[in-house]
């Protein structure tokens, strides 16, 4: 794995092939919430791109988990299933950022955030609906382990 070896280069190599890949899947999928909350924080707070990303993912999962069991399914047998709590659990294991607050966010601004995700929200799978937004970005502003 590239975390235990960063030099490796056949590690290197799989996680360059798993980048394009993803960046592939971008193409031919619908955006939703993940992305839309990732822009909004990225876009209006100046939060980086990829830390946010990390971040999000584990909680945006687990907001979608059972709107979306059978397109998620295939994780499970990497992140079992409990799928936001092992993503969060990933992240913890190869020192990614887990808290939006690490990033500069201010608890204060979480507000702005969830109003600004729930106007023109993308398509998700589950309904986007304000209060539950806003319960996701603090868990995640705290870096408390996603519900």
């Amino acid at each position: 794995m590239i975390v235990a070896d960063p030099r490796n280069p056949e590690a290197r190599a799989a996680a360059l092939y798993g980048a394009w890949l993803c960046g592939t899947v971008l193409g031919t999928v619908g955006m939703s919430l993940h992305h839309k909350l990732c822009h909004a924080l990225g876009g209006c707070f100046d939060l980086p791109h990829a830390e946010t990303h990390a971040i999000m993912l584990p909680h945006t999962a687990a907001f979608n988990a059972a709107a979306a069991a059978a397109a998620l399914a295939p994780a499970h047998a990497l992140f079992g299933r409990d799928l936001g709590g092992g993503l969060y659990d990933f992240s913890a294991a190869i020192g990614a950022p887990r808290a939006l607050r690490d990033l500069g966010l201010r608890e204060t601004d979480l507000d702005r955030a969830a109003d600004i995700a729930v106007q023109n929200p993308y398509w998700n799978p589950r309904p986007v609906e304000r209060d539950g937004i806003r319960a996701l970005l603090q868990r995640a502003w705290e870096g408390a382990r996603p519900e």
